[in-house]
C-alpha cells in the first residue's frame, strides 16, 4: 500500500491525479482518484503501472467518466 500511495502521490506532482485517498466506507477498504486523461489508453497505463495491480494480488479498479463538473478555482 505504501508504493500505491507514493505511485498516486507522483501522478498528482505531475498534474495528471486531481485527488485521491481512501473513503470512509464501513463496508470496505476502498479509495478514490479523479484524473485526468486524454484517452482510455492512457487511464489504462496508469492502472497497468499501479504496483498493487502489477502486483497481482487481486486489487482492481472501477472506471467511470465523469460529466462536465463544475469546480471551484
Amino acid at each position: 500500500m505504501r508504493q500505491h500511495a507514493h505511485y498516486w502521490k507522483g501522478l498528482l506532482d505531475k498534474r495528471k491525479v486531481l485527488l485521491f485517498g481512501p473513503v470512509g466506507d464501513p463496508a470496505r477498504v476502498w479509495g478514490v482518484a479523479v484524473v485526468e486523461v486524454t484517452d482510455s489508453a492512457e487511464l489504462q497505463e496508469l492502472i497497468a503501472n499501479d504496483p498493487v495491480i502489477m502486483a497481482e494480488q487481486g486489487f482492481s479498479y472501477d472506471v467511470f467518466p465523469v460529466a462536465p463538473a463544475m469546480v471551484r478555482v
